[in-house]
C-alpha cells in the first residue's frame, strides 16, 4: 500500500472536521507521555490514585467473570447498581432519584458529561464554564456544538466562582452553567452561601446546570467538617441539574471506566438515547465492581481520603516554604502553586522542571486562561514521593530565581 505523501496528508487533514481540528491535544497527556520516556521521574501530573482498587471490588469483578457475566447489561446499567447509587445520593445528600429512569451507569464521568451536553446543547448555545477547570470541559462542549464562555476565577477569592461573575456573562444564547467542584486543578470547594447565590441567578435566567462532582468524597479540613454541598440540593436546581459522579477518584477505579449521571426523567430520557447509540452499556464487570464498592468499600474510601489529606499538608506547606504561594485546597488531590516569582511561564516552568529535576507537573495554562502563572501538582502519589518532589521543586525554583 502506498504511503501518502506530505502534500496528500496535508490535503486529507485539511478536509477533516474543523470542530475537532480546532481543539488542541490534552496538555495533561503530553507531559505524561514525555515523562514516560525518562528515568527517575516523580509524576505529579496525572490525576490518578496510586492505590489499587479495594479488594472487595476486585473480588466481585473476578467472581462475575467466573460466573459468565460477560454480556451486555441493560442500557441504563445493572438495576442493583442504580438502586445502590440512588441509596448513596439519599444517604449522603438527601437527594431522591428514581433508579428506573433517572440514573444511568456510564463509561466514566467523561461519557456522562458528553451525553449530558448532547441532550441539552444545540449548535450555538452558550455554556458558561468557570476556569481554571478540567481540560475536557471546553472541548466536550465544542464537540457538541456549543460555544464556550469562560468565567475566570482568582486565587484571591480562593478560586470561587461567584453569582456576579456568572450573571455578567449571561446573554440570550446562554443555556447551561457547567460547575466542577471540588475543582480540578485548583482544589477549590464551593461554599453553600456562594452556591445559593448562584442558584438564584440560574433560576432567574432559566439555565440548565451540569455539575461534575467526581471528587465529592475527597474533601478535607473545614470543608470536610461542613460536608460536600451537592448542587441539585440547592433551591430550584434539582429539576434543571445533571449530576455527574463516578468511582475513579474516591474508589481508586480509574482503569475500570465506570461513572454515572443522575437527572430528572425528562432530561435523562434524552441522555439515554445518546448513550444507547454511542456505547450501548458500561462494562459489566466494572458495574459489578462499582456495586461492591458502594456496599463493601466505604472504609477504604475513608482510609484513602485520610492519606490524601496527609499528603496535602506536606505539599502545600512545602510549596509555600519554597516561595511558591499555594492556596489551601479543600478538595480533590491537587495543589495549584503560583510560580510567577520565578519569571517563567507555566509552560516553561513545567518543561524545565521535568527536564532538569525529573518532576512531572502540568502547566496551569492547560486548564484555561486563568491558569497561566500556576502549576498543577497532583498529590495522588506516595508521601515519600511527594516529599522528594517538593525538595526537587524547591531546588529548581531557587535555581531559576538565582539565574534571573
Amino acid at each position: 500500500m502506498e504511503t501518502p505523501t506530505i502534500d496528500t496528508s496535508a490535503r486529507l487533514a485539511g478536509r477533516l472536521s474543523e470542530r475537532i481540528r480546532s481543539v488542541p491535544p490534552s496538555g495533561i497527556r503530553r507531559f505524561f507521555e514525555i515523562a514516560a520516556t525518562m528515568d527517575d521521574v516523580i509524576s505529579l501530573g496525572i490525576g490518578e490514585p496510586d492505590f489499587v482498587s479495594p479488594q472487595p471490588i476486585i473480588d466481585a469483578a473476578k467472581a462475575s467473570l467466573d460466573a459468565g457475566m460477560t454480556g451486555y447489561t441493560a442500557n441504563l446499567g445493572l438495576a442493583d447498581l442504580r438502586v445502590a447509587i440512588a441509596g448513596e445520593m439519599d444517604r449522603l445528600y438527601g437527594l431522591s432519584y428514581e433508579p428506573k429512569n433517572e440514573i444511568i451507569a456510564t463509561i466514566g464521568a467523561s461519557e456522562a458529561m458528553m451525553i449530558a451536553m448532547l441532550a441539552v446543547v444545540d449548535p450555538g448555545d452558550e455554556i458558561l464554564i468557570p476556569e481554571p477547570c478540567f481540560v475536557s470541559y471546553g472541548p466536550t462542549a465544542e464537540f457538541c456544538g456549543g460555544k464556550v464562555v469562560w468565567v475566570p476565577t482568582r486565587a484571591e477569592n480562593d478560586f470561587q466562582v461567584t453569582a456576579e461573575d456568572i450573571r455578567s456573562r449571561i446573554t440570550d444564547k446562554t443555556k447551561m452553567l457547567f460547575l466542577g467542584y471540588p475543582n480540578n486543578p485548583t482544589g477549590a470547594v464551593l461554599r453553600r452561601d456562594t452556591l445559593e447565590a448562584i442558584a438564584e441567578v440560574v433560576v432567574e435566567h432559566d439555565l440548565f446546570v451540569l455539575s461534575d462532582e467526581i471528587y465529592d468524597r475527597l474533601v478535607y479540613g473545614e470543608a470536610h467538617d461542613r460536608g460536600h454541598v451537592s448542587v441539585p440540593t440547592l433551591p430550584g436546581l434539582y429539576e434543571r441539574t445533571i449530576l455527574l459522579g463516578g468511582f475513579s477518584k474516591g474508589y481508586a477505579m480509574t482503569g475500570w471506566r465506570i461513572g454515572y449521571a443522575c437527572a430528572p426523567k425528562p432530561i435523562m430520557d434524552q441522555m439515554y438515547k445518546a448513550h444507547q447509540y454511542v456505547v450501548m452499556s458500561a462494562p459489566t464487570m466494572s458495574q459489578v465492581g462499582a456495586l461492591a464498592g458502594i456496599r463493601e468499600a466505604q472504609d477504604d474510601v475513608e482510609t484513602m481520603r485520610q492519606a490524601y489529606d496527609a499528603r496535602r499538608r506536606v505539599i502545600v506547606d512545602g510549596l509555600n516554604a519554597a516561595g511558591l504561594p499555594t492556596f489551601e485546597p479543600e478538595g480533590a488531590f491537587y495543589a495549584f502553586p503560583d510560580i510567577t516569582s520565578t519569571g517563567l511561564s507555566s509552560e516553561d516552568f513545567a518543561q524545565r522542571l521535568l527536564q532538569e529535576e525529573h518532576v512531572a507537573c502540568v502547566p496551569g495554562s492547560a486548564f484555561g486562561p486563568s491558569g497561566e502563572g500556576y502549576l498543577r501538582c497532583s498529590y495522588a502519589t506516595s508521601l515519600d514521593k511527594v516529599k522528594e518532589a517538593v525538595r526537587r521543586i524547591t531546588r529548581f525554583a531557587d535555581r531559576v530565581r538565582a539565574e534571573g
